[in-house]
């Protein structure tokens, strides 16, 4: 979150609770325009109250660096070859991210794992000759669910 917003939310709920302003700060994600406007003309008067208490959370960033590196690794081998959730995931540990920064990059990026599955498919027929129900197990030994692999391969077949 961006220290514009953190500051919105406390301008917005300045006599909260720290404990209270966490909570809000998940939930400001998408501020409409009119509390936006509303906020900035409040923020000189109720910031410097927080300011102490919310300093260590404004200079937190968004992402650590293992995330965003795991992030934008995810999202270049997506460019270049289809992958299943499992798969990415697997990938990004190959190459040295961590279990939970992995995890963190395929749910920050959240691809369509049917497309995937439909774009493994593809791949897969455009070097070697599978039949069906041989791609559909393809796919399922790849980290493909049985829906996705069936969808896959249907979309590649058609």
């Amino acid at each position: 979150m961006t220290r514009k917003r953190k500051v919105l939310v406390v301008a917005l709920v300045g006599v909260l609770a720290l404990g209270t302003l966490g909570a809000c700060a998940e939930v400001e994600e998408t501020p409409a325009e009119e509390d936006v406007a509303i906020a900035t003309t409040e923020e000189p008067a109720e910031q410097p109250s927080e300011t102490t208490e919310e300093a260590p959370a404004d200079e937190a960033p968004a992402e650590t660096p293992g995330q965003q590196n795991a992030r934008e690794a995810a999202e270049n081998y997506l460019s270049f070859s289809a992958f299943s959730r499992k798969g990415l995931i697997e990938q990004l540990k190959f190459e040295g991210y961590s279990q939970a920064d992995a995890v963190y990059a395929v749910k920050a990026i959240s691809p369509n794992w049917k497309e995937q599955a439909a774009k493994a498919a593809q791949q897969y027929l455009d070097t070697s000759s599978f039949s069906r129900s041989g791609l559909i197990e393809q796919l399922k030994f790849e980290g493909y669910t049985q829906a996705q692999a069936e969808y896959g391969v249907n979309k590649a077949y058609n």
